[in-house]
Formats: structure tokens, C-alpha cells, sequence
């Protein structure tokens, strides 16, 4: 049974800001019947505050339901809620024009008047908020805003409000859809760079898996390139000499057998060069890769002295580790230890990025399982509590290291 704040863990950064961001907008509406339709109750009477709070109450739930399609439609998920930016804009509208009338020609209470100019600077204000998440030209959410104001000002007028009232409400309004509106956009904006930032550290990461693949395209083509000409033409000529009955064709073929054996032999060299890549380097480049992934890095310990074999292995698991924190978690920080205790070499590697329940138990560290218990190691990975993740390599120190002509042959490998 998962913790009840999994959900929220499995999320990435990006995604935990833009589900902050839906929920403060929908706070937001939260606000607006907290603000202008519950305080209606205490200041005029039971049935026209049961429908200014409706009237509050629906205007909130419109700026909330516009709120989440226009993210969606910030992100690419759907097109411009164009339909209920019009829908809202015209509900905002009326309202403001019935706060107004209700002012002028309701009751005739302090209380109700001030219920009407607090729900009239507060619809116009939330209105206009959320139409700028709606629209991405700044232009146009100046003249939302502006054109609120203003038109509230003027609407002032018909229904007999003074010129100076009618003047101190527009530059109210102006004040507070102004903050409202650049609120939102500052949000979109910021989920949009959060969710660059991501985008940039996954390209990162891809980008690093693709030079080590050229790299390695790059080593064998260099080596089989040459081999590969010589042998063709050695084989052309053979033929050709074989042809005209030359005993020189036998020497060609031979020469050919031996190339061929040499390019065998540096196609080895090359992949266990690959696959034994040297623990120290291994610890450099994961620190580098995740560095440049915003990942802050530390790495502790030595391992001079090592034997080539638990090297190979433990370079294995750095590196898959490291694939793993990078492609899988969301982590800020990541630290790997290396200590040798009682015969027995153990590799830490923690980092703060949240796993969901899945991982941990993919190929990659299924892998790493059968090449270290070729050589009686073991590995351990999963949960280390706080929003903890740690994976555990220990390999045996070999009891002959030290000894003339010893050798540890990494996993998967044989003696030829």
C-alpha cells in the first residue's frame, strides 16, 4: 500500500510546480467567495446574501474551471479555451453591472453598499486574473485589464455614482486586476522555464548516452575500417592467383587468416575496453554527467589498489547508477562512497530523486545482479527513507590479489 504522499513524490519538479500552480489558481476562487460572498451575511439580510454568495460562488467556479484549461492549453494539451474566456469575460461584466445596480437601487444600507463595491472590485479584479492566463499576447492583457477598469468607471456613471467615486473605483480595479493578471503571467512563465529546465536535463542526459555510443562506433570503426580494406584485396588477389593455379594464392590466404585473427583480437580489446571501464573514470564522468544535469555530485573514497576485475564490475554499477538518477529520478543532490571493510569492496550511490514503487527492479539493475554474482558480489537497491533512494554494490576481494599472475576476469567474460 503506497504512503499518502507517493503521488506527490512520483512527480517531477516540473509537474510539482504546475500542479502548485493549478491549485493556487483554484485557491484563488477559494478566496473570492471567502472574500466577497461569505461577508455579505453578516452585513444585509439572510435572502439577498444567500444569492450574492451563489452569484460569488458561480463567477469562482467559471475562473477556476477557465484556470485549468488555459494551463492545459499553456502547455500544448489543448487548443485556447477561447469559448469560456468569452463566456467568463461576459459573466465578469454582468456581474459588476448588477453590483453596481444593486449599490444604486438596492436597499439603501451601508451595509449593502459596501457588500456591492467590495463584490464589484473583486469580480472585475479575478476576472481579469485569470483571462491573462488565457492570453499569451502582453498587449492584450494591458487592454483587458485597462479596458475592466475603464469600463467600470464608466458604467459608473449612468447609474448616478459621483465622478470622483466612479474615478477611485476604475484605478481600484485597475490596481487589482493589474496585480492579479501579471500573477498570471508571472505563473505561466515560470512553468514554462521549469519545464524547459527538464526538457534541457533530459536532452542532457540523451546526449551523453549518444557521444559514449559514437565513441564506441568510433573505436571499431577505426579498427575494422583498415583491417577490413586489406583483407578484400588480399582476398581479391588470392582468388585471382588461385585462378592461374600460383602457389602465391596460399600465402595470400594465410596472410588473410592472420588479419583476421588480429582484428578479432583488437574487437576485443576494444569491447572490454568498453565493458571494463576503469572505476576511477567511471566516477569522474558520472560526477561530470550529473553536474551538468543540475545534480550537485560528491564522490568519496579511493579506488587505487583495486583489482582490475572488482574495477570493471563496480564501474558497471557506477555508471548504471548514474543512467538511473538521470533518467528515472528527480534528485537535487547524489552521493557516491567506495570503502573497502573486511575483504569486501562496498559501493554506496544515494540520491534524494523519488522512485515509484516499478523501479528499481528494471533490466539495467537485473544485469547488474548476474555480473556481480558471477564474482559472489551482491546488490541491493530501493527505498532509504525521507525521499531516499540507495543502491549497494559490495564484491569480494579475491583472497590470491597480490600474488604473481593472479587475475580476475570481469562477469560475462572467459579466458581464451
Amino acid at each position: 500500500m503506497s504512503r499518502p504522499g507517493n503521488w506527490w513524490r512520483r512527480k517531477s519538479t516540473a509537474q510539482q510546480v504546475e500542479t502548485y500552480t493549478r491549485w493556487s489558481f483554484h485557491f484563488f476562487a477559494v478566496i473570492e467567495v471567502a472574500a466577497f460572498g461569505l461577508p455579505a451575511f453578516s452585513q444585509v439580510g439572510t435572502p439577498l446574501s444567500g444569492w450574492l454568495l451563489l452569484v460569488v460562488g458561480v463567477h469562482a467556479l467559471c475562473c477556476a474551471v477557465t484556470a485549468s484549461r488555459a494551463i492545459d492549453w499553456t502547455r500544448g494539451r489543448r487548443e485556447q479555451p477561447v469559448r469560456l474566456l468569452i463566456m467568463l469575460g461576459a459573466v465578469t461584466a454582468l456581474l459588476a453591472i448588477a453590483a453596481i445596480g444593486l449599490a444604486e437601487r438596492g436597499p439603501d444600507t451601508d451595509g449593502v453598499d459596501t457588500v456591492a463595491g467590495s463584490l464589484f472590485g473583486g469580480v472585475l479584479s479575478f476576472g481579469a486574473g485569470t483571462l491573462a492566463l488565457g492570453i499569451r499576447n502582453r498587449r492584450r492583457v494591458f487592454a483587458v485589464v485597462t479596458g475592466f477598469a475603464a469600463g467600470g468607471g464608466i458604467t459608473a456613471f449612468p447609474l448616478g455614482m459621483p465622478g470622483s467615486t466612479a474615478l477611485a473605483t476604475a484605478v481600484v480595479v485597475l490596481v487589482g486586476a493589474g496585480f492579479l493578471a501579471f500573477t498570471s503571467l508571472f505563473s505561466v512563465w515560470l512553468l514554462n522555464a521549469v519545464y524547459a529546465l527538464d526538457e534541457a536535463r533530459e536532452t542532457r542526459a540523451r546526449l551523453a548516452v549518444a557521444e559514449e555510443r559514437l565513441r564506441f562506433g568510433r573505436d571499431l570503426h577505426d579498427v575494422m575500417g583498415r583491417n577490413l580494406a586489406v583483407i578484400a584485396l588480399k582476398s581479391e588477389l588470392a582468388v585471382q592467383l588461385a585462378r592461374r593455379e600460383r602457389p602465391e594464392a596460399v600465402d595470400q590466404m594465410i596472410e588473410v587468416q592472420r588479419i583476421a585473427r588480429e582484428s578479432q583480437r583488437e574487437v576485443r580489446e576494444v569491447v572490454r575496453g568498453y565493458r571494463e571501464a576503469d572505476l576511477d573514470t567511471e566516477l569522474t564522468g558520472a560526477q561530470g554527467v550529473l553536474r551538468a544535469a543540475g545534480i550537485t555530485c560528491e564522490v568519496t573514497g579511493e579506488s587505487a589498489g583495486l583489482p582490475a576485475g572488482v574495477q570493471s564490475a563496480l564501474g558497471w554499477v557506477v555508471r548504471e547508477a548514474a543512467t538511473n538518477v538521470l533518467r528515472h529520478g528527480d534528485a537535487e543532490r547524489c552521493t557516491v562512497t567506495l570503502r573497502v571493510a573486511e575483504g569486501r569492496v562496498v559501493l554506496t550511490v544515494e540520491n534524494d530523486g523519488v522512485r515509484g514503487p516499478g523501479e528499481g527492479r528494471g533490466s539495467g539493475l537485473a544485469g547488474l545482479r548476474e555480473r556481480l554474482s558471477a564474482i559472489d558480489g551482491e546488490l541491493r537497491a530501493g527505498p532509504a527513507g525521507k525521499g531516499l533512494f540507495r543502491l549497494t554494490a559490495e564484491v569480494p576481494l579475491p583472497e590470491s590479489v597480490g600474488e604473481p599472475g593472479s587475475v580476475l576476469l570481469p562477469a560475462g567474460e572467459v579466458a581464451s
